[in-house]
């Protein structure tokens, strides 16, 4: 079996086809599963790691013996979690058999990097979903981390709460009666959030706070991203 010339697709159908099977139906041993530069998991229905290769903890850490109840989502950089995860919601709820995507994950060193991913769902003996297979391939190269830096808690609470408004489009007055804060007060916090996030403005303090994955994609209204609050 040429495994050095696999597509992630192709490696889904041959490990389903040519491999032995464990109970999800798919393999878990054998030179396919070490090969370096491909990360093979296997997830429950809630996305919970729950077996992997010697890649996968190479590349994100964590104990090889004890990998199970692992979020996937913790692999996922912020800013690509929630288009992701509804990708994945349409295997757990029998919409889709499989999907392609490229994904942005966060290392165990914290730097972020991109990667080839391809899931397909699972059926053991009923037409429900027992388990996700993930397979992810990645060169390797760490995105730059001016743009893309790793989750760390760089807000406080009002902070959270006042890019919140802002990304919603309210105003001083209002966002200081809302937070029971003075106009100065707001403003203070404001210009604190520029000099964080290095912008001259309003506007690109909002699309600077989504490239970073601050604030959530896809929601409304505005969200920050709770691993970015102190």
């Amino acid at each position: 079996m040429a495994i050095s010339v696999l597509a992630p697709t192709d490696v889904a159908q041959t490990v389903a086809q040519d491999q032995p099977a464990d109970r999800t139906g798919l393999a878990l041993g054998g030179p396919l599963l070490d090969r370096p530069g491909l990360t093979m998991v296997c997830l429950d229905r809630s996305l919970t790691v729950q077996q992997a290769n010697q890649e996968f903890f190479r590349r994100f850490g964590g104990d090889s013996a004890q990998p199970c109840g692992r979020p996937f989502a913790d692999l996922v950089h912020p800013s690509a979690q929630q288009p992701l995860l509804r990708k994945f919601a349409g295997l757990t709820e029998g919409r889709r058999d499989r999907f392609n995507s490229e994904m942005l994950a966060v290392g165990h060193d914290g730097q972020a990097f991109t990667a080839s991913l391809s899931a397909c769902a699972v059926r053991s003996s009923t037409p429900d979903v027992s388990a996700i297979w993930v397979m992810m391939t990645s060169d390797g190269e760490p995105v730059d981390t001016d743009v893309m830096p790793s989750r760390k808690k760089i807000l406080s609470e009002v902070d959270a709460r006042i890019l919140e408004g802002i990304a919603a489009g309210v105003s001083t007055v209002p966002l200081a009666a809302r937070l029971f804060l003075s106009r100065q007060g707001v403003e203070y916090h404001v210009t604190c959030l520029f000099r964080k996030l290095r912008v001259p403005n309003r506007a690109a303090l909002v699309s600077r706070a989504y490239s970073m994955g601050v604030l959530k994609v896809g929601v409304w209204p505005p969200k920050v991203v709770e691993d970015f609050v102190k």
